[in-house]
């Protein structure tokens, strides 16, 4: 039986990982070490409130939500766990990636941080952010109520909801438009997030993505030690190539976690930890069982479980 990584998106707005900090000398070594390469206080990458201006506040975010899944995956190393397979969505993918060799824990967040520098918007330039949309379990990915408009795109599959019932897209686009489209559809069908700004995996991030490019371009990648499933499309990255061209196309081309734990189920995965807060407890539905890790408790949880089912854990070390 195999063990997964599973890395969420997202960006870290709020304040996880202080009690895993406190408890585990790995992660306080592994964010002096983020902090060294990035020129943020611990503070910052912790727990501190986050910028207010739109790019940094993003860059920052990232930051934090990567360095979490990190130090959660150094406790496991500690403990002698390690995985077989790991995925991630969006940033999540790109995290996942440091974890298996593919680039290097410095390059990523150099990477990350210099995310900051991206052009803030103009000031009157549309206001840009995403929704959630929930359909019918077997209903295809265009049967939505954002469906055709030109100031909407479909940016996420989440799959289908833990009782079956729904599945959970992602939408970006104008906000004018998505709260549009919300008024219109039934109570609870489309919810606009309020505290989300930017239009991500969409055609409105391309001036993000002409920006990083240069960036990206000058950055080492190598072949995966592991297999790193794709999020954006179902597939495994086999090479150098394969993980720079993800790094390029995230923050313009939708992502699915349904392609991540498909291809994970692939590779022979029959339990996953889900590395930080990102993807909620309890709400999807997954081929394997899954144990969400962002506290202490978790991780004897998760160990536990671990040895229950007979998890081999003899795969290859992922880096640090």
């Amino acid at each position: 039986m195999t063990l997964g990584y599973l890395l969420g998106g997202g960006v870290g707005t709020e304040p996880h990982g202080v009690e895993l900090y406190k408890a585990y000398p790995v992660m306080r070594e592994l964010y002096d070490q983020v902090s060294g390469w990035t020129g943020l206080t611990v503070g910052q990458i912790l727990e501190e409130e986050l910028p207010t201006a739109l790019e940094e506040r993003q860059s920052t975010g990232t930051v934090r939500e990567a360095a979490l899944a990190m130090a959660v995956h150094d406790i496991f190393a500690e403990q002698g766990l390690r995985p077989g397979a790991i995925g991630g969505l969006s940033l999540g993918a790109m995290a996942a990636a440091a974890l298996v060799g593919a680039v290097s824990r410095e390059e990523l967040f150099r990477m990350l941080v210099h995310s900051r520098h991206v052009p803030e918007p103009a000031p009157d330039a549309p206001r840009q952010g995403i929704a959630l949309a929930f359909v019918p379990a077997g209903a295809p990915e265009t049967d939505h109520p954002g469906h055709g408009q030109p100031d909407i795109h479909p940016s996420g599959d989440f799959g289908v909801t833990s009782d079956g019932s729904q599945r959970i897209l992602m939408l970006s686009g104008l906000a004018a438009a998505l709260e549009q489209v919300a008024a219109a559809a039934p109570p609870g069908t489309v919810v606009p997030l309020p505290d989300r700004l930017i239009a991500v995996h969409s055609p409105l991030r391309q001036p993000y993505r002409d920006f990083m490019a240069p960036h990206i371009d000058a950055m080492t990648f190598a072949t995966p030690r592991l297999p790193l499933l794709s999020c954006l499309e179902q597939r495994a990255l086999v090479s150098a190539d394969d993980v720079r061209d993800l790094f390029h196309r995230n923050a313009t081309d939708p992502i699915s976690l349904v392609d991540v734990y498909t291809g994970m189920k692939g590779q022979g995965v029959d339990l996953a930890f889900v590395m930080g807060p990102s993807i909620p407890e309890g709400i999807l539905d997954f081929p394997f069982p899954v144990v969400h890790v962002d506290k202490p408790e978790h991780i004897e949880q998760a160990v536990t479980t671990a040895y229950e089912l007979g998890i081999d854990l003899t795969a290859p070390p992922a880096t640090r």
